[in-house]
């Protein structure tokens, strides 16, 4: 894209690659159910993972068929589900368009907002400081969208001891989530098997969609809410903010974190 570089005294042309935002609608048995604006990438990830942390569907099975449909104004994940699943479709149905700063809009009542959750307090892995801490700086080698464009969000799986195995790239941060929670269950990874990392900040749907995936460490460059950090100590979730390479904080379930000894000559 063509700009204009101005600074006091001088301007000069400049190209700049930029993200697209798509309007991505979420249709379930010919129902349209959600309209999200998204990254036109990825979309049988997006409609996997958003139909499983939204609760649509308990697993990929329940999916009989997904077509996605390219139109003029934007693209349609056109989802066929098997057996009866009208009352969990009701219980969590949307008629919005989300923009891509939030995740909650559209939902029927309050206590939508605090939906029950799994609890994960027995389950997940164990992790090193140095892991946890050097994360953030793994997620780095996936992104390669962002480093053309500086304006997309990415979410990775991290495997003790192998690092970040798989990540998404999106420009909302709830879609980059639930388009990596789709391509793992695609690609059959167990999410108790290692943590989730994100470039955003921990908010309460982050945290939702983690638990909702059976993901019980979360791990993040940017600051948790309150309320997020409410829900994670409930859910049993482990999660560590501010993870910039020297460190990070820690805020819940800390018994995930394995001391690492010092040897002194």
């Amino acid at each position: 894209m063509a700009a204009s570089h101005v600074r006091p005294g001088s301007q000069n042309g400049v190209s700049r690659s930029l993200p697209e935002e798509t309007p991505v609608a979420m249709v379930y048995d010919g129902t349209s159910h959600a309209v999200m604006m998204a990254t036109p990438a990825d979309i049988q990830d997006f409609a996997a993972g958003f139909s499983l942390t939204e609760g649509f569907v308990t697993g990929l099975e329940d999916i009989a068929s997904c077509e996605v449909i390219a139109h003029d104004l934007g693209i349609e994940a056109r989802m066929w589900l098997r057996g009866d699943r009208a009352q969990a479709l009701a219980a969590r149905r949307r008629n919005m368009i989300g923009p891509v700063g939030c995740g909650l809009c559209g939902i029927d009542s309050l206590e939508e907002a605090s939906r029950a959750l799994p609890d994960l307090r027995d389950r997940g892995p164990s992790l090193s400081v140095s892991q946890v801490a050097l994360a953030t700086d793994s997620l780095r080698d996936w992104q390669p969208f962002h480093d053309r464009t500086r304006a997309v969000h990415a979410a990775g799986f991290l495997i003790p001891g192998r690092g970040v195995v798989l990540a998404r790239e999106d420009v909302g941060r709830h879609n980059a989530l639930d388009k990596l929670i789709g391509a793992m269950a695609r690609q059959d990874m167990d999410a108790e098997r290692g943590a989730i990392v994100l470039t955003s900040r921990v908010s309460v749907e982050m945290v939702q969609k983690c638990a909702m995936a059976g993901c019980a460490i979360l791990i993040a460059v940017s600051a948790p809410t309150l309320h997020a950090l409410r829900i994670a100590d409930a859910a049993g979730i482990t999660v560590a903010a501010f993870a910039r390479g020297e460190g990070f904080d820690l805020f819940t379930h800390p018994e995930r974190l394995k001391a690492e000894v010092s040897h002194v000559a």
